[in-house]
């Protein structure tokens, strides 16, 4: 009788769980097409299981907590970063950056943990023409922020995917953070190349592209970017990690 009674309750269970992970499934608030991009570079779930990412780009180490999104950016001359609170800068010496930090400390995590970071709240997904580069038609998908969300809610992103794959092959962005005004003004990054960081599909290099008349990828403006040392982690950093150096 009591494993009669086991094997129901394991059955109840096993059902609540697969409700759930309907219910789940059917909450998402992006487009299937986004969706199966996510998936093509490991998926939403693995993306959350995760609390810190790392990376190195241009002699700089980038750490970013991903729910809180604090962040380091550190250099043997400079580091700065969010607490969670306020934007800050320690220098060797005062020339030491050049930039403006608030602007700076999470750019290269947006180019970098694309496109996971399109599934954030307070986005606003739109259809966008396709962009045409070398035979192929690359669907595209217009990524916007509703009001009061982070420091630049009128900047807008533009994915772009193959068609066959859905991997992400290309990223249009506007900046708006300096006039703090709408602009129709974007820029392309074409995404070279990509690796398998603990079951998550990231770039290892990106470039920037000049357009045409008719927004569509000419030829890099550029060297690539490059970004190696990569690290996932599911322990979460100290606090005190991502605080101002008293020294």
């Amino acid at each position: 009788m009591k494993k009669i009674i086991l094997v129901i309750l394991v059955l109840v269970v096993f059902i609540s769980c697969n409700k759930s992970v309907k219910k789940q499934k059917i909450k998402k608030s992006y487009p299937e097409s986004l969706d199966k991009v996510i998936e093509k570079h490991g998926g939403i779930d693995v993306w959350k299981s995760y609390k810190t990412l790392s990376f190195t780009v241009k002699n700089e180490e980038h750490t970013t907590e991903l729910n809180s999104r604090k962040a380091v950016v550190s250099t043997d001359k400079y580091s700065l970063g969010f607490d969670g609170e306020n934007v800050w800068l320690k220098e060797q010496d005062s020339a030491a950056f050049k930039g403006n930090p608030e602007f700076y400390y999470n750019l290269y995590f947006y180019f970098y943990a694309m496109p996971f970071v399109l599934a954030d709240d307070g986005i606003t997904y739109s259809e966008t023409k396709p962009l045409e580069f070398e035979g192929v038609s690359y669907p595209g998908i217009k990524i916007s922020y509703k009001a009061n969300v982070g420091t630049s809610p009128d900047d807008n992103y533009f994915i772009y995917y193959h068609p066959e794959t859905y991997q992400m092959e290309w990223l249009g962005y506007t900046v708006t953070y300096f006039s703090k005004k709408p602009s129709s003004k974007f820029n392309i990054i074409r995404y070279n190349d990509w690796e398998n960081v603990n079951g998550l599909v990231l770039p290892k290099s990106i470039t920037w592209y000049k357009k045409n008349e008719d927004g569509n990828p000419l030829e890099p403006t550029r060297e690539p970017t490059q970004f190696s040392s990569a690290l996932l982690s599911k322990a979460p950093l100290a606090d005190s990690f991502f605080e101002k150096p008293k020294q």
